[in-house]
């Protein structure tokens, strides 16, 4: 399977189970203050496990930061 996750073609041999198990990998596990995005709609947390990916999806993960 073959996705783009913040502008970065990514291929996936044997492709995670759902968006949650890909956030969880790209992340190293620390998913608080992530947001995601798929195909530009936004995928409230509560419902990633249910979300499957689909070939070419474009998916944006970003991070919440402190700062001023």
């Amino acid at each position: 399977m073959t996705v783009t996750i913040n502008q970065q073609t990514r291929f996936f041999e044997h492709p995670p189970a759902n968006l949650s198990d890909l956030v969880e990998s790209e992340t190293k596990g620390k998913t608080r203050g992530i947001a995601v995005a798929i195909n530009d709609q936004v995928v409230p947390k509560a419902i990633w496990i249910e979300t499957i990916l689909q070939e070419n999806d474009q998916i944006l993960i970003i991070s919440a930061t402190q700062g001023g």
